[in-house]
């Protein structure tokens, strides 16, 4: 599985290095997108659980295609 997650604002360098195993690139309106793989749904909650962790707004969360 491969998910989006778009994020309010543009993110610091440490948040960007919270995420390797994420591509993390200037989304629209000012916002910032983080996308790549997530294994499995225990994954995903730890994504969510460190986006939340670091103070991110998830404004919109997807599934992308394979």
């Amino acid at each position: 599985m491969r998910y989006e997650f778009l994020v309010t604002g543009r993110v610091s360098d440490t948040v960007r290095a919270a995420f390797p195993e994420f591509d993390v690139a200037d989304g629209p309106a000012g916002g910032t997108s983080i996308y790549g793989p997530v294994r499995d749904w225990a994954a995903l909650r730890g994504v969510l659980a460190r986006l939340d962790a670091l103070g991110l707004t998830v404004v919109e969360m997807r599934k992308l295609p394979d």
